[in-house]
């Protein structure tokens, strides 16, 4: 009985969590197709073909339905990072794990990814999804000081490792927030389309914030 009743919980929280990204994306079309001003918690409601009270049971706010989208990403990456092998350099190791999700099954649809960069780029000038964009960048934070810190042999609290992950969060928040603005603007997309590089471009700038600490193999 035990068994049953923690699969059945398990499915819950599945339709649970599809049911939020699919409020999330609709959200963020009617956001960035209106405004956030323009956009209620009933449009949201039917535009998915829920209740507006079932929009409420899911989001504490209108703006907080955009997170779902905005943390798919970062939850990928960070997937990415903690599966980071000791004896590899972080260029190695996310360049291969991205090409591998780029070949296999991304993880993220590149629709869902159009609607997170222009919820990040919206969130320019709403302060509300700003709010939204920040706390997934703290999510990230919060999970780079584990994985930092098991590189460095140190606590997750150590004072260091605080200061290196807050410095490598910070450069996958601004160049999200650079290519995301760059292609949302019509930019060339063949330099971000360019895997191994774009890994290579993250990697440098972690090194450069982080004083070259992270980055290298480790014992």
């Amino acid at each position: 009985m035990a068994t049953t009743k923690r699969g059945s919980g398990a499915m819950s929280e599945q339709r649970r969590t599809r049911l939020r990204l699919e409020i999330s994306r609709e959200a963020a079309r009617l956001f960035w197709e209106q405004g956030v001003a323009a956009t209620s918690g009933d449009q949201i409601a039917e535009a998915v073909g829920l209740s507006t009270r079932s929009i409420w049971r899911h989001f504490r706010s209108k703006e907080s339905c955009a997170e779902p989208v905005v943390m798919q990403g970062v939850v990928t990456l960070m997937s990415v990072l903690r599966s980071w092998p000791r004896q590899s350099s972080l260029e190695d190791h996310l360049g291969a794990e991205l090409v591998r999700l780029r070949d296999g099954s991304p993880p993220v649809d590149l629709a869902d990814e159009m609607l997170a960069m222009k919820m990040i780029r919206l969130a320019d000038t709403e302060p509300a999804l700003r709010t939204a964009w920040l706390m997934a960048c703290d999510q990230a934070e919060h999970q780079m000081r584990g994985i930092i810190g098991d590189r460095l042999g140190l606590p997750a609290d150590d004072l260091t490792v605080r200061l290196h992950a807050s410095a490598a969060a910070s450069v996958i928040r601004v160049l999200d927030e650079h290519i995301g603005a760059a292609v949302l603007a019509g930019a060339d997309l063949t330099e971000f389309g360019d895997v191994p590089a774009l890994a290579r471009r993250y990697s440098h700038a972690i090194r450069t914030a982080t004083s070259g600490v992270v980055g290298d193999p480790v014992a």
